[in-house]
């Protein structure tokens, strides 16, 4: 049972739930390819086993690609978003847990912006912006036109 099930007021439901989308895990692939070249450079260009110059560039791009990766795999677990009948539910974090719940009437607007690759993969950030100027932006976002527009029929009462 994840967080927005555990926190839903009597009479409420859940009407949608998004998820961060797998091209989250697009940003370890450049240091990974990095440590590959590297490591076969350094590879070739010592014969023996001791480790060269290269080499060691590429361990240090080997471990810089399995952090980002680590990084994105913990935020692609722990990373929540709900829409029920009365409001939207927002989680992210394993450790260091940051929430935004946002009632359906004190909602301005939903914005969603996509890079290009955003477009072409269908994911992007979505902005929700509530009564009083207050800014929510959650990034990565899978179908976040989708999710635009379950909110704004949620909120038209359809």
């Amino acid at each position: 049972m994840g967080y927005a099930e555990q926190n839903l007021m009597p009479g409420e439901e859940i009407i949608y739930k998004a998820k961060l989308h797998w091209a989250l895990f697009l940003g370890p692939i450049g240091p990974l390819i990095l440590a590959v070249i590297f490591l076969i450079l350094g590879a070739a260009q010592n014969s023996n086993s001791s480790i060269t110059f290269l080499g060691c560039i590429g361990w240090i791009f080997f471990l810089l690609a399995i952090m980002n990766g680590l990084s994105g795999l913990i935020s692609f677990f722990t990373t929540e978003f709900a829409l029920t009948n009365k409001r939207v539910i927002a989680k992210t974090g394993l450790i260091r847990r940051r929430s935004v719940e946002l009632l359906l009437p004190k909602i301005e607007s939903i914005g969603v912006n996509q890079p290009v690759l955003g477009r072409i993969l269908d994911y992007g950030t979505i902005t929700v912006t509530g009564t009083g100027g207050t800014k929510e932006p959650f990034r990565n976002i899978a179908a976040p036109m989708e999710l635009r527009k379950r909110v704004n029929a949620q909120i038209a009462g359809e």
